[in-house]
């Protein structure tokens, strides 16, 4: 083969190679959020919760977060995009159906915003029912008292992409007033898909500022632009 010729083909090996690298790289480009590819709707997430335009829920129907069995094992890896905790066992009853919590992942600063009040950072709680449906739970962090398994989380990590945590309560991430507000909304990141279930809660949980600075030495931009509501429902929930 002459040398130019597989010269060449080497070149283009290594591209086809590398090709769905740069792809993956770019499909999660927070500065190029424009070129994200979704389905045309108009159900897309996150959003600003604008309390004055919330409906309070049917008292008459189930409408509570009660989560059971928190305390896992867990596996924390960063995924290339965001800090990710695996976890396997926790479950809930989220309006009076069964889910069951697949992972929980950070965003900095915060995806939805509160009257138009942005957070350092959101945690989201993905939970999955056994016909595929997702239903995922916002939690806001704000600086304050450290929280034990945030710290951990990092510390699993170290230097590393990836850690275990032998057994810990993940209740702890999140607040104990479990009060929301609820829409239906999308992934906040490709493929952007829909029919999800949102349930942001109204209370902040606090992360130490030695917290937050270890999240953001990992990534400190990698919020999706809020997305208008497009008079889909707003319903709030107070927890009793």
């Amino acid at each position: 083969m002459p040398r130019l010729t597989r010269t060449r083909t080497l070149v283009l090996a290594m591209a086809a190679l590398l090709a769905p690298t740069f792809a993956v790289a770019q499909q999660y480009d927070y500065e190029r959020q424009d070129t994200w590819q979704y389905p045309a709707s108009l159900g897309q997430s996150p959003i600003d919760i604008q309390r004055a335009v919330a409906t309070e829920g049917d008292m008459e129907e189930a409408q509570a977060i009660e989560l059971r069995d928190t305390q896992a094992a867990l596996r924390v890896v960063d995924n290339g995009h965001a800090v990710e905790v695996e976890a396997h066992g926790p479950d809930a009853l989220i309006r009076g159906r069964h889910f069951e919590l697949m992972q929980f992942h950070f965003h900095a600063a915060s995806e939805h915003t509160i009257d138009g009040e942005s957070f350092p950072l959101e945690g989201h709680f993905v939970f999955k029912a056994k016909d595929g449906r997702l239903a995922v739970v916002g939690v806001m962090y704000r600086e304050g008292e450290p929280n034990k398994l945030a710290g951990e989380v990092l510390q699993a990590l170290g230097g590393a992409h990836e850690g275990e945590i032998e057994s810990e309560d993940i209740a702890i991430m999140l607040p104990r007033d479990k009060s929301y507000h609820h829409y239906l909304g999308s992934l906040t990141t490709p493929p952007l898909t829909e029919n999800v279930e949102w349930y942001v809660l109204d209370n902040p949980v606090t992360l130490s500022a030695e917290q937050i600075a270890g999240f953001n030495a990992r990534y400190s931009h990698n919020n999706r632009k809020v997305q208008p509501l497009n008079e889909r429902p707003l319903i709030h929930y107070a927890a009793h």
